[in-house]
């Protein structure tokens, strides 16, 4: 794989850790966006996560120098194939980066990238399942006459390993009567924005590996307005951090996405709080204290 040098890398990491030969992590920018139905923008979200973390301090409070753990940037996977053709794609090059050991962070683009990637890791790692903090169910069964739209992203990734839906608040009837038949145990946010009492329920319905895949929509729009299917509700800053730190302590987290940034040059704190997002979940992964 091809890696690309400042100014276009993650976080400005200086020297060999952001090599590809010296790191563990990998930054897979993937713009890809053929399925959204509200606000369109997506495809622009990894450049502009990458362009705000060069602001971010590197030191971090609590974790240090996250960056010690190797992050390199790789460079944009550019698809422009249907649904049903990118995640053929997308499978392949993720099962490439991980023959290469390397634990792979993907930024999206919409959501409907998360079922190729889950595939290449369930063929490495065979007791995973997938966490998945959103506003929305994305189960369903197929949608403006695609079966890999970003609204069945969850139903697809189902078909290849368990999940767990933290932060849900929108859901079609169709996707209800499914979470129905088959006895669905859903962390709803009106349950648990709030308080932390649900944690050790959540990750206890986890497997021993797990793929985590945040739609950013699952935050408070209040923290993170520049997505593309808004609702209000979702969880904060500190306790979504709260819950993915406990995750990667009781649990060997092996990959995550980042999806579903609608950039806004009016506002550009989402671009920002995502890169601080995936600069922390890669720390709790890597600099535990």
């Amino acid at each position: 794989m091809e890696y690309v040098k400042e100014p276009y890398n993650f976080a400005e990491i200086p020297g060999s850790y952001s090599s590809y030969a010296n790191s563990r992590v990998v930054i897979l920018p993937f713009p890809y966006e053929k399925t959204t139905c509200y606000v369109k923008g997506t495809q622009k979200g990894p450049a502009a996560i990458i362009k705000a973390s060069a602001e971010m301090e590197l030191y971090d409070e609590e974790l240090g120098n996250v960056y010690e753990a190797g992050i390199c940037t790789l460079k944009e996977l550019k698809v422009d194939k249907m649904p049903e053709e990118m995640a053929g794609i997308t499978y392949k090059t993720i099962k490439d980066l991980l023959n290469d050991d390397k634990f792979v962070v993907t930024l999206g683009g919409e959501h409907s990238i998360t079922s190729g990637i889950a595939k290449a890791f369930k063929e490495k790692y065979h007791d995973l399942s997938a966490l998945q903090i959103d506003a929305h169910a994305d189960l369903r069964e197929d949608f403006e006459g695609t079966r890999h739209s970003h609204a069945c992203a969850m139903k697809r990734t189902m078909e290849i390993c368990p999940i767990v839906q933290v932060g849900i608040r929108s859901f079609s009837f169709e996707e209800s009567e499914f979470i129905k038949e088959k006895k669905l145990k859903i962390f709803w946010a009106k349950d648990i924005v709030g308080n932390d009492e649900w944690f050790d329920d959540a990750i206890s319905r986890l497997s021993k590996d797990v793929y985590i895949t945040i739609d950013l929509d699952g935050l408070d729009p209040s923290i993170m307005p520049s997505v593309g299917t808004p609702e209000p509700g979702g969880l904060g800053y500190y306790q979504a951090l709260r819950f993915l730190k406990k995750v990667c302590q009781r649990r060997n987290v092996v990959g995550f996405d980042v999806v579903e940034l609608c950039p806004n040059e009016n506002d550009i704190s989402s671009d920002f709080t995502a890169a601080r997002i995936i600069y922390k979940l890669v720390g709790y992964k890597f600099m535990r204290r």
